[in-house]
């Protein structure tokens, strides 16, 4: 597995965790842009990840 297929992984799940605990409740404090970039950063890597798939 590549280093962009793990960033991308990881992000994936860091951002399906905030997501959820901010749904039950657990993480209210934070605002909605930090979900906004969690999504964007994670798009992002994917895409990277891909092209770097196809590059290689």
């Amino acid at each position: 597995m590549s280093v962009p297929t793990k960033i991308f992984l990881g992000l994936l799940g860091v951002t399906i965790a905030v997501w959820l605990l901010r749904g039950v409740g657990m993480l209210t404090f934070l605002p909605g842009i930090v979900i906004w970039v969690l999504v964007l950063l994670t798009i992002a890597a994917g895409v990277v990840s891909r092209v770097y798939r196809v590059v290689e």
